[in-house]
């Protein structure tokens, strides 16, 4: 009886002890510029994983997800377990207590969600920084092979920050202004990406950037020699005077550092050379410089000001200068020029009384480049004349201020003169506005009673051609939801995405690097080379870019199984590209045979 009810007490229990959860892993406390990994393990396979929000740290990596399968044998029954894991790498950046807020997740259809953890975030003393080095000599005494932390002295503030510029800092108000973003770096970067742009209160902006090629050169800055990128350019205008400030552009950078090896006196110290030391990539977040802008405001403006600060030029035309009444004809007015196109009111021209007005349809034909907006402006009235006659439309100026000069300047439009004869009898005539229109007797004219009318059978109401609609218009229903659907789970395997498109992504930039076989600036064509073999690693192995350097993807390479022979002709090209790049030899030659191996490689993963 004992044995029964022990076996029934775990029968019901074992539901609960069975029971799907999230544990997660974080310590309890760390120093203040510490990196440090919380992982949500869940044991059960996960779907649509939400992670926390992270208050009080930065977010440097993740979430990365792995998962793992164990099974076990017991009085011969297999038990099968399955356990997913999401991890995240964080800063400590400010000194406090700090909640982790749940995650959430589905397993095995159910909703379910971690408890809340806290992390204690203390300044290190100077007895714990004297320790912690103490522990980091300690290892390196015994693996000359360590790793020496000498990744950020590597990237200080002179090494490597970001800058905003304007081309004038005291503008009057809503003149153009050009602001320029750039990268000052003295080692190699792979990548950025801009975090959050800047508010820019008080200004009207426009990206000057958008679909441009990201121009590098280098420059002289503070007496230092830098590689300058110019990641954004845009126009502002200021719609307000007074002092008005231009916020910081935050940004994150992927700087490639060589990874230096201790010397010990020893063989080993052989090694220490750019040739057997791989990059590594170092995360490193800028922002660059606010501004503050001086912004003049207008001299008091005439009448028929226009709004447009700039140099601009304006016309005007009738399509038609003979018409019969109630015919339409257009006139427009076009503005041309460099300036606020964009926020020039419309002209107010006076048209006859006895002419039917439309508003006007705006057409623009606006252009962006690195020299600020440019363009015309077209005004376009649709006008009716009612009345036969003589009419002329007034001569009036464009008014509009010119920045270069601190003056009004007028663009005179010359008066249009337009001749309406008689239109047909049955039109309307003699109408002053379209607030007016009188119906006359000849506009409805009564159907011709010609002609028998028969009833329509009830079979006749809906043929084969109805029915056959309907079916493809259910069919196509059904169908579009199956792909919808299957286009949803796409796009949550964000793992599965990127392998597909790796071969893809990487081919594009061997067609690139292929373009500059024949320049002599080798510079371009290794980088695209660069770009292309490393992006296709990462894409199609998952591989984080904080962590893409020849160890993670040999290692990565043996977890995939990839054949012995594949994985050293990969190897072996990675080592050629950072030959060719930096070791001298014939660079047509070279570049040839890098792109053959780089393009027999890529198709091969």
């Amino acid at each position: 009886m004992k044995r029964i009810s022990i076996l029934t007490l775990l029968f019901f229990l074992s539901p609960i002890l069975w029971a799907q959860e999230i544990t997660v892993q974080a310590p309890e406390s760390v120093y203040v510029g510490d990196n440090f990994t919380v992982r949500f393990v869940v044991n059960e396979q996960a779907k649509d994983f939400r992670g926390p929000s992270f208050k009080g740290f930065s977010l440097r990596a993740g979430p990365s997800t792995s998962s793992s399968t164990s099974m076990s044998f017991i009085n011969g029954q297999m038990s099968k377990s399955v356990s997913t894991t999401f991890s995240y790498t964080l800063t400590a950046d400010v000194e406090g207590t700090f909640t982790i807020d749940p995650a959430t997740c589905i397993a095995d259809g159910k909703k379910i969600s971690s408890k809340s953890v806290t992390v204690k975030v203390e300044k290190m003393s100077a007895a714990a920084q004297q320790q912690r080095q103490q522990q980091q000599q300690q290892r390196q005494a015994y693996d000359p092979w360590a790793q020496q932390p000498q990744q950020a002295s590597q990237i200080d503030a002179n090494t490597l920050f970001a800058r905003a510029s304007v081309n004038k800092s005291n503008p009057y108000q809503g003149e153009q202004v050009i602001i320029t973003y750039k990268i000052y770096t003295q080692v190699p970067i792979s990548q950025f990406a801009i975090d959050k742009l800047p508010g820019n209160k008080g200004f009207w902006s426009e990206d000057l950037s958008v679909g441009q090629q990201i121009k590098q050169y280098e420059e002289t800055y503070n007496d230092r020699r830098y590689q300058v990128a110019e990641i954004r350019r845009g126009a502002l205008f200021a719609q307000e005077s007074g002092k008005l400030t231009i916020e910081p552009l935050d940004l994150n950078v992927l700087a490639m550092v060589q990874r230096q090896r201790r010397r010990t006196g020893s063989i080993w110290d052989l090694f220490d050379d750019p040739f057997f030391n791989a990059q590594q990539a170092v995360e490193r977040p800028l922002s660059t410089n606010s501004l503050n802008i001086n912004v003049r405001p207008l001299p008091t403006a005439p009448q028929g000001f226009s709004g447009g600060v700039g140099q601009f030029d304006a016309n005007g035309s009738l399509s038609l200068n003979k018409v019969k009444a109630n015919e339409a004809v257009s006139y427009r007015i076009t503005v041309s020029g460099k300036g606020n196109l964009m926020l020039i009111d419309a002209p107010q021209p006076q048209f006859p009384s006895a002419f039917e007005v439309y508003d006007p349809q705006i057409d623009d034909n606006i252009k962006k480049s690195d020299a600020g907006i440019s363009g015309s402006r077209t005004y376009e009235w649709v006008l009716i004349p009612r009345s036969k006659g003589e009419y002329t439309i007034p001569a009036f100026d464009f008014v509009y201020f010119d920045p270069s000069t601190g003056q009004y300047v007028k663009r005179r439009i010359p008066e249009q003169k337009i001749e309406v004869e008689r239109g047909d009898s049955r039109s309307m005539a003699n109408v002053s506005s379209k607030d007016d229109v009188q119906l006359l007797a000849q506009d409805i004219n009564y159907i011709h009673p010609t002609g028998k009318l028969k009833p329509i059978k009830r079979e006749e109401h809906a043929g084969w051609p109805f029915w056959t609609a309907l079916g493809l218009i259910v069919a196509l229903f059904f169908a579009a939801n199956i792909l919808l659907s299957r286009y949803s789970k796409q796009q949550l395997d964000v793992a599965g995405t990127r392998m597909k498109g790796a071969t893809r992504k990487a081919k594009k930039r061997l067609k690139k690097a292929a373009a500059h076989l024949g320049d002599s600036d080798t510079s371009i064509f290794y980088e695209e080379i660069y770009k292309a073999i490393w992006g296709c690693l990462a894409d199609k192995y998952n591989i984080e870019l904080s962590q893409l350097n020849r160890d993670t993807v040999s290692a990565c390479l043996v977890d995939k199984q990839v054949p012995e022979a594949q994985q050293q002709t990969i190897m072996k090209l990675l080592q050629d590209v950072d030959l060719a790049r930096f070791a001298p030899g014939d660079p047509e030659t070279q570049k040839q045979t890098i792109y053959t191996e780089a393009l027999t490689m890529i198709a091969g993963l």
